[in-house]
């Protein structure tokens, strides 16, 4: 019998795995270069597509009206007309935000029943629906019990040609698109039949009653300066 020589598992040097790390690193900063711009892009995609939906809910609630608001609107331009001139108030704050509502049952509003709590099938069970409501409105304290994701407060400003360009106007005031001295006080009294308007979105750090009727929230109510977004807007009559 033949005598084998012993055969040894020859290990990585100290040079190699530290050639290995170096190589390593090298890729991970690649990808990290390539990928980190991606990541960016898909997360503001998604901030797009939120401020979007939340800019579609208020150009659509504004020209709704619903049975039980105060005051009672005769039209959709109406309605429109008051909660853009009036949504510099702290009284009247308008909130734009998400909630769950039930599926099969409605309340005399024409909208959803709030679902405070998650159970069943989203789709099937509840769904979440994309709501404006003003400060006063006794609705909203049930719909925050229920809400998804953050709560917008949003203030419009008319929109007015000066100098051959649409620049904002002056807040809680309402022109004669063609006569800047002549203020609308009314739906009626305005003459176009389109209201342009700037809606400043601006994300609320709390999202209860408690909050927005109390008096941190009508301190900072004036000092709101920095919306998260701005959408130009236009209602019909």
């Amino acid at each position: 019998m033949k005598a084998h020589p012993s055969i040894r598992t020859r290990g990585f040097t100290l040079l190699e795995t530290v050639i290995a790390i170096g190589v390593l690193a090298v890729l991970l900063t690649g990808f990290m270069v390539v990928f980190a711009p991606a990541a960016d892009g898909i997360r503001k995609s998604i901030n797009v597509q939120q401020a979007d939906r939340m800019a579609s809910a208020l150009e659509q609630e504004l020209v709704t009206p619903r049975k039980g608001e105060s005051p009672v609107s005769k039209t959709g331009f109406d309605k429109a007309f008051e909660w853009i001139r009036s949504s510099d108030k702290e009284a009247n704050a308008l909130f734009v935000y998400q909630y769950r509502g039930r599926v099969s049952s409605y309340r005399d509003d024409g909208t959803p029943t709030p679902e405070p709590t998650i159970s069943g099938k989203p789709g099937e069970n509840y769904v979440v629906v994309p709501m404006v409501r003003r400060k006063g409105d006794p609705e909203l304290s049930n719909d925050l019990d229920a809400v998804e994701g953050a709560v917008y407060l949003v203030k419009g400003t008319q929109l007015v040609f000066d100098g051959g360009q649409l620049k904002t106007g002056t807040p809680g005031k309402i022109f004669d698109p063609k006569d800047k001295s002549k203020e609308a006080t009314n739906a009626d009294a305005f003459p176009d039949a389109v209201l342009a308007f700037s809606a400043e979105f601006f994300q609320m750090p709390a999202k209860t009653m408690t909050y927005f009727n109390g008096t941190a929230f009508k301190n900072n109510f004036p000092k709101l300066k920095n919306p998260v977004f701005t959408r130009n807007l236009a209602v019909r009559r």
